[in-house]
């Protein structure tokens, strides 16, 4: 089986429900930001030290989550077949692994710069990544109706990579370095 199609080589796709838009469309932008995501997220576990190795499970059920997402995004509303993977419980799920690695990691005040052992800092690039696709998305919602839920989880899982890459930096015994001009913005 041949895996390329030329059908796109006028820069068009073919999105779900058979409709054939601009690879610049803001669909295909979305989900394709996302799938950007995804391949950084599997980038981020072949970094994974020992340390850090204990992270591998959850950011693997995040590709399969960011997977989901992308489906919903590319699926168009007036699709007869229309029916939305994604749903709230992934949010309450990433929801709670937030809250355990702020409480796992010493509170700040400041901001803090990217970086610190390979693990955090891709995962400071996944959240980087994230925001990016996030306003991808919101620009497709002024566009079309989409699943909800997607922009909300996207939202949260910024704040899940800022968070799981303290821990991670914690884990490697690596400290936050703050960034000197901060004043206070977290209380």
């Amino acid at each position: 089986m041949k895996i390329y199609t030329k059908k796109g080589d006028k820069g068009q796709t073919r999105i779900i429900g058979k409709k054939i838009v601009d690879k610049d469309d803001a669909r295909v932008e979305s989900y394709g930001t996302v799938d950007e995501l995804n391949s950084w997220v599997g980038y981020t576990i072949s970094v994974l030290t020992p340390e850090t190795a204990v992270l591998k499970d959850e950011l693997e059920g995040i590709q399969q989550l960011l997977f989901d997402a992308g489906t919903d995004l590319a699926t168009l509303n007036d699709d007869p077949k229309r029916s939305f993977i994604f749903n709230v419980d992934s949010v309450k799920w990433l929801e709670g692994k937030i809250d355990t690695y702020t409480e796992a990691v010493p509170a700040v005040q400041k901001f803090i710069l990217p970086g610190g052992n390979q693990p955090a800092s891709a995962l400071h690039v996944a959240r980087t990544i994230t925001r990016r696709a996030e306003r991808h998305i919101v620009t497709l919602q002024g566009e079309d109706d989409i699943n909800k839920d997607v922009l909300v989880f996207i939202n949260r899982l910024s704040d899940y990579f800022f968070a799981v890459a303290r821990y991670a930096n914690m884990l490697g015994k690596n400290e936050d370095i703050l960034y000197r001009n901060s004043k206070p913005v977290f209380r």
